[in-house]
């Protein structure tokens, strides 16, 4: 679990880098990466190890997910600059 959930976070990262489809699966890899780095670190009967690399996936994946957010923001806001600026 803790493995497919910081696969999913790395992924996240990547896909905040790459260019057009990027941005949504930066933010669609990252809540993965949330809720199953969750669930991992939630097992208590999970090694202390194991329940690291959950805890690793939920931060990853969430700085995945804020990378991913920022683009969205960004394109938003570069949409609206062209707009206000052809009038």
């Amino acid at each position: 679990m803790q493995r497919l959930a910081l696969a999913l976070a790395f992924g996240a990262l990547i896909a905040a880098a790459v260019p057009t489809p990027g941005l949504y699966l930066a933010l669609g890899l990252g809540l993965a990466a949330i809720g199953l780095g969750w669930v991992g670190y939630r097992q208590s009967s999970a090694s202390g190890f194991a329940r690291l690399g959950g805890a690793a996936a939920i931060t990853l994946g969430m700085l995945g997910f804020l990378l991913g957010a920022l683009r969205v923001v960004l394109s938003l806001a570069a949409i609206g600059h062209i707009d206000r600026m052809l009038g």
